[in-house]
């Protein structure tokens, strides 16, 4: 989780070679996700998804621990 845009905090997706110490690791349908140890508390009860639509494609993440998100829409505060 990266600050950025208007409220502060963003979604950050990057390869990693291993885990860092304290990294919580998420495997689902065979897919290994490692979340930073501070952003975890951020992300309880996070639903990650990818959408296909006609002008554009990506994952989506639907939190319910934001309490809103800026205008530019590139991040979220909780």
């Amino acid at each position: 989780m990266n600050t950025r845009g208007c409220s502060g905090m963003s979604y950050d997706m990057n390869f990693v070679e291993e885990a860092r110490p304290g990294d919580e690791r998420v495997i689902d349908h065979g897919l290994q996700l490692l979340v930073e140890s501070k952003a975890t508390l951020f992300l309880i009860g996070t639903v990650m998804d990818y959408e296909i639509k006609d002008l554009e494609s990506g994952f989506t993440f639907t939190n319910p621990n934001e309490k809103g998100r800026c205008g530019c829409g590139e991040s979220f505060h909780v």
